[in-house]
């Protein structure tokens, strides 16, 4: 892999015109290529303000040319989302086979919270990557935040249980979406920010306790 040489900002400025849209999917690359690239992100962007990270920078870092991060990303902003979106999908995954594998639908809602902790535990970075790094109104450019697999399973489950009686049918599905998923990612967001000492996992049933409280039938 050609290392990346001294770049002047002049250099890298001028270099990085007309270059905002890639010209190869990064799911081409090389796996240990990728995965360099994303570890990289991950270390700059939840460190560094996001105006102050170059794109040098994270090519240096993930040992590969400027040019190869232009090649199949385009853009910081790009890179940046690629990256949340690809560490995100892999969640996803993990939450559908729980949310549509259990037909209790409090164990459900148990199991899938159980996942979405324990993945933020391996993978705090990820976390503070997407509430630092990129703003609220742009999480729909993402195509994991509205995959319709997620959102399928997910909203389909919670209407379910909204006609059977066992969760609140007050609010319509999207609200108790809304409800589940606000609670979890400000409890996320703020153990890594206040850097607290445990694990989230350890906090595990108390924390479904409050979102079994809000999202049950009354």
């Amino acid at each position: 892999m050609q290392k990346v040489g001294p770049v002047t900002a002049k250099q890298a400025t001028l270099s990085a015109m007309n270059k905002d849209t890639p010209t190869a999917n990064p799911k081409d690359m090389r796996k240990a290529t990728l995965e360099r690239v994303e570890k990289a992100v991950l270390d700059l962007f939840t460190t560094r303000d996001f105006n102050s990270v170059a794109l040098i920078e994270i090519a240096r870092s993930a040992n590969v040319s400027l040019q190869t991060i232009y090649k199949y990303f385009g853009s910081k902003e790009q890179l940046v989302a690629y990256v949340l979106d690809s560490t995100l999908s892999r969640l996803a995954n993990r939450m559908i086979d729980h949310l549509e594998g259990i037909e209790d639908y409090r164990e459900r809602l148990r199991k899938t919270l159980w996942v979405m902790l324990d993945y933020f535990d391996r993978h705090p970075k990820v976390i503070l990557l997407l509430t630092v790094s990129i703003p609220a109104s742009r999480y729909r450019d993402l195509p994991v935040y509205e995959s319709p697999e997620l959102m399928g399973a997910f909203l389909g489950m919670l209407k379910d249980g909204q006609s059977k009686g066992v969760l609140n049918n007050a609010v319509s599905s999207k609200v108790l979406l809304d409800v589940f998923m606000g609670i979890f990612g400000r409890v996320v967001q703020m153990h890594f920010l206040r850097k607290e000492p445990d694990r989230l996992t350890d906090q595990f049933e108390s924390l479904f306790g409050v979102v079994w409280g809000a999202l049950k039938a009354q």
